[in-house]
């Protein structure tokens, strides 16, 4: 058995990825892998559906992290799929003869420690697989305050479940790291590209022109049959506050990314005014959920235009935020 040790983290796939350097000898916060992966970012997708209702997201594809930081720390990372049950569950067990501890996609549904209260179909969960005993995996998922154990065959369903963004047995795992590793270039690269992508998206469903066609959506539910507006609504709270750690979540972890950068950059300035004003836009987002989540339970009408207004206020605050980062020069 190796040595791997659980931790805790706020976020699954970025979790993996922090525990998974750090095993390896590279030591890597899990803000710092939010942040340099450039996983940041807004979507609204009304013409792809979860459980029937329009996609909000509130970071990068599912990926997106992985890849990102294969790319930007030069890892030579390999990823997995497979064309079969069968191959991917003979893959895993050799990787872990081996002594691999190895990242893998699978949806919440199916894994049997998930509590019923967050047990979604949601393909895009990420977890470490570090072990194995009898016909039992040991789990280290990140957003889990301990390691738990799997069966063979909820991990396999887990794994090999189908629908939207079907993870197809996916594993990854680094082959290789580079001894030294200069942050400062990559933090630099990472806070202009996703400044100017937040401000000027190249379609108008992502970054801040997402943002406020959401709020104009919002406010179209007004016409709308009064069920179908509530479950909009719900919606839109689960994907910001139950999906990994949601629109708010992730403007922390962001925060605590321009905080860890301010520091190495000698307590840059710009860094710690902009991770300031990321932590206020996080709390906005908060109170946004907080507001929804109580007009849904009044029997009061709901004031959507309130609503709409709200999501138009966190859009000037978080383009206070990425106005700011574009003063960072170094």
């Amino acid at each position: 058995m190796n040595s791997f040790k659980h931790t805790h983290h706020a976020h699954c796939e970025s979790g993996v990825i922090s525990s998974m350097l750090t095993y390896h000898g590279f030591k890597i916060s899990e803000p710092m892998v939010f942040g340099i992966s450039n996983a940041l970012n807004f979507a609204y997708i009304p013409f792809v559906k979860i459980g029937g209702m329009p996609l909000v997201a509130y970071r990068s594809l599912p990926k997106s992290i992985v890849k990102n930081i294969k790319k930007n720390l030069k890892i030579d990372m390999k990823m997995e799929t497979f064309s079969s049950l069968k191959k991917g569950e003979d893959r895993l067990d050799k990787l872990l003869e081996e002594g691999k501890i190895v990242g893998a996609q699978g949806s919440m549904y199916w894994l049997e420690y998930v509590p019923d209260e967050l047990s979604f179909h949601f393909n895009a969960h990420n977890f470490l697989i570090y072990g194995k005993k009898r016909d039992s995996y040991l789990i280290s998922d990140p957003v889990f305050a301990e390691a738990v154990e799997c069966s063979k065959k909820s991990l396999s369903k887990s794994r090999f479940s189908k629908g939207a963004m079907a993870p197809k047995g996916l594993l990854y795992y680094p082959l290789s790291i580079p001894k030294e590793i200069d942050l400062k270039p990559i933090i630099s690269k990472n806070i202009k590209k996703l400044s100017k992508n937040m401000l000027s998206p190249f379609v108008p469903i992502a970054g801040l022109k997402g943002i406020k066609k959401l709020s104009s959506a919002i406010l179209k539910l007004q016409s709308r049959d009064k069920r179908y507006a509530k479950l909009f609504l719900g919606n839109i709270v689960r994907m910001q506050e139950e999906i990994g750690t949601g629109g708010a979540g992730f403007r922390f972890m962001y925060a605590s990314f321009l905080q860890e950068a301010s520091e190495l950059f000698d307590d840059d300035k710009i860094l710690s005014d902009a991770s300031k004003l990321m932590l206020e836009v996080g709390d906005e987002y908060r109170e946004f959920a907080l507001v929804i989540a109580k007009a849904i339970k009044s029997k009061k009408e709901i004031d959507f235009k309130k609503i709409s207004d709200m999501l138009l206020l966190i859009a000037r605050s978080e383009e206070r935020v990425y106005r700011k980062l574009l003063e960072f020069k170094r």
